[in-house]
């Protein structure tokens, strides 16, 4: 099922390809090779970095910096100085280094896997390693470039009329692309315990609508940039200069067009705007062009009453656009998107160009990923649960699960403990969000019940096929749960997964395998450095639950109002604060974080961290705690938090990032929550008037 209201802890996903690359879309991993011991101390998946003996690297600081001054540049300076950022990737932070040794584990069960010649036909032993050797087979991708699409493209050029037109929209969509608008399945808003139908405006081929409707320098620039790429990649597939010019200006043409009529990103974060619930006699009325009975039996749905519309208003457009485009403008749009989907599986030729615009234009990368690195990313994406199982097992043992649970338990009790003296919320709000935060389903790990792959066909032969197969194999699970009762046990990140989520129509709180590791938590580290890291992470998604839009969702998940209205007044004005604040941060002249867009996931890293720190001070009571390496166990929390957040970002990336991402820029989410914060104040002897310590007329207050 698709979750479209998921709150990450990390948002930051490197576009190496425009395509879904995971449950949840993604793409982005890095490297090095660290990580001691897993969260129970016995997952081994790499190299230590030389360490003081206490689970904390000395050399991450930057010494010459001060902590009142700027923490971020004294706790990860070093850190940041020591790692520069590698040419194939567009950022480059703690994250990202615990992605690449988890992405070095995964190659050494699908090396393994691939070698296996007596694999059971149909195991998942034997999918996972006949798709990565398919992947891996870089002979027989180049051999077959552009072969495997010339049934698709067939199709798209006998299209001649409405109809025909309409079901190679459902097929491509069906293979993956995004043509148009997207289609699925998601809980109802109002009825959590229930699947429907949704659409959703798509179709572009650029990261959001305002890289079409922007008209500063810089916009105008990338415009030109796409235009080219998409010449570029028509020429590839046998168009002379002059043809894939004209055809290139067409998708532009009909690319803006639906961005122009598309919700912004800041629209689109509150559920109110994209709640629209709408019987199938009625969508019919609002898109009369439409013929969605035929899309329906094309794309493969079990029988539909209602749908979600997501942005009506798109969808009145997109019904015009479909008389008053011509076919033959239509076919080239579908075409540009086939080849868009399929081109980071096809021929290096389309690869690299492909990359060109994506990696380098678009991130500012430079160097293209290695291709089993590719390989590992793409089969965890299409194949992620059969992965994990592997995974786990190698490298999440039972006493890794175990501990979690308690932080996790730990954590909702400071919360608990916090509603319970909250000024600010009234009795009867306090009441209904306890209920909330006691009703939060934990998942740590890895699911309790697998993922079943056996529809899913994989052997040895086209890789590019693999991925479609993978792709229609997730459509078809997707679609097959619109009508039925929500199943709870299901995942949105697979388990090697290097982040976090709530979600708020399940309300619950998930953490894979990939994460519970250091630098988030380390056994060979002390409470302080534990709670100051994977304790934030923990408190980050929990306060989710309570932010600007998870707090409309109650505890069973329903889009409610569960507010009196002057405490959801009182509320919004403290996320209207830490809005203000992290607008006025400049990333570079000119450009600002937008405070709307990452107000929640801001909310939440202040709110996570005032609770993990609550934490650790209760776990303190009564306990002699000296100083470690120097620090106090106060001043170890805060240096926790930080090294979770190292590291730094190519400029082209960070305009990425700022214009469609609701996280900061790592930086920002060190500065911002714990400017905000008496207690970091105290821990290291800032001054009123410091830098890192607002004033109390300015400070944003939430737990």
């Amino acid at each position: 099922m698709i979750r479209r209201v998921l709150f990450v802890l990390l948002g930051i996903l490197t576009m190496v390809s425009p395509l879904r690359l995971a449950a949840q879309s993604a793409d982005s991993r890095a490297g090095l090779e660290t990580i001691a011991a897993g969260v129970a101390g016995g997952c081994d998946i790499g190299k230590a970095e030389e360490q003081s003996g206490h689970g904390f690297d000395l050399s991450n600081l930057d010494r010459s910096a001060s902590p009142c001054d700027d923490f971020f540049q004294f706790a990860d300076g070093g850190w940041v100085k020591s790692h520069p950022i590698p040419a194939a990737y567009p950022t480059w932070g703690t994250f990202n280094k615990l992605r690449q040794d988890n992405e070095t584990a995964l190659s050494k069960i699908l090396e393994k896997a691939a070698a296996d010649k007596n694999a059971a036909p149909g195991s998942n032993w034997r999918k996972i390693g006949d798709f990565y050797a398919s992947c891996m087979d870089e002979t027989a991708v180049e051999t077959a470039g552009l072969k495997p699409l010339l049934p698709q493209l067939q199709r798209i050029a006998d299209i001649h009329d409405a109809e025909s037109l309409q079901a190679e929209i459902a097929r491509l969509q069906r293979d993956g692309a995004g043509v148009l608008f997207a289609f699925g399945s998601e809980q109802d808003y109002k009825n959590s315990t229930q699947v429907i139908a949704s659409a959703r405006q798509g179709g572009l081929g650029m990261p959001d609508r305002d890289y079409y409707t922007k008209d500063d320098e810089k916009s105008e620039k990338l415009r030109a940039a796409y235009g080219q790429h998409v010449t570029n990649m028509f020429k590839l597939a046998g168009d002379d200069e002059a043809t894939a010019a004209a055809e290139a200006k067409t998708v532009m043409g009909l690319e803006t067009s639906l961005a122009k009529v598309s919700m912004t990103r800041v629209e689109r974060r509150d559920p109110d705007n994209t709640y629209h619930k709408t019987s199938v006699v009625q969508l019919a009325e609002l898109t009369p062009h439409f013929m969605w009975t035929k899309y329906f039996a094309e794309v493969g749905t079990p029988p539909v009453t209602d749908v979600n519309v997501n942005q009506p208003e798109f969808f009145k457009a997109l019904d015009a656009s479909l008389t008053s485009v011509s076919l033959a403008d239509w076919r080239i749009y579908l075409r540009w998107h086939l080849l868009h989907n399929a081109a980071p599986s096809l021929s290096s030729k389309f690869v690299n160009e492909n990359f060109d615009f994506y990696g380098k234009t678009l991130q500012g990368t430079t160097e293209l990923l290695p291709r089993w690195r590719r390989c590992v990313q793409a089969t965890d994406a299409n194949l992620g649960e059969a992965l994990g199982q592997y995974y786990v097992k190698e490298y999440f043992p039972p006493e890794a699960k175990a501990k979690a649970v308690a932080m996790v338990k730990h954590l909702m009790d400071a919360l608990r403990d916090d509603l319970a003296t909250l000024h600010w919320m009234s009795p009867e709000t306090r009441k209904q969000a306890a209920l909330k935060l006691d009703a939060i389903m934990i998942k740590i790990g890895y699911p309790d019940k697998w993922r079943d792959y056996s529809p899913y066909k994989v052997d040895r032969g086209s890789y590019v096929e693999n991925v479609f197969q993978g792709r229609q194999f997730e459509m078809a699970h997707d679609l097959s749960e619109i009508g039925k009762p929500v199943d709870r046990t299901e995942w949105s990140m697979t388990p090697p997964t290097v982040n976090a989520y709530y979600n708020p129509s399940m309300n619950e709180i998930v953490f894979p395998a990939g994460i519970l590791q250091p630098p988030f938590y380390d056994a060979n580290r002390d409470d302080a450095m534990n709670y100051g890291g994977m304790g934030a992470v923990i408190g980050h998604e929990m306060t989710h639950g309570f932010d600007d839009q998870g707090a409309k969702f109650d505890a069973q998940g329903n889009l409610k109002n569960w507010w009196t209205a002057e405490d959801l007044k009182n509320f919004k004005e403290r996320g209207d604060c830490i809005a203000k604040q992290f607008d006025e941060f400049e990333v570079e002249a000119g450009l600002h974080e937008n405070g709307k867009l990452v107000e929640g996931e801001s909310i939440a890293d202040l709110g996570g961290l005032t609770l993990a720190y609550a934490a650790l001070e209760k776990s303190l009571e009564g306990k002699l705690a000296p100083k470690i390496d120097g620090f106090t166990p106060e001043q170890r929390f805060f240096l926790g938090f930080a090294q979770i957040w190292a590291g730094s970002f190519r400029p082209e990336y960070a305009r990425m990032i700022v214009a469609t991402n609701p996280h900061p820029l790592g930086q920002y989410r060190v500065k911002g929550p714990l400017s905000n914060m008496p207690a970091f104040a105290k821990a290291w002897g800032c001054k009123s008037d410091s830098p890192m310590v607002r004033k109390e007329e300015l400070r944003c207050r939430i737990w």
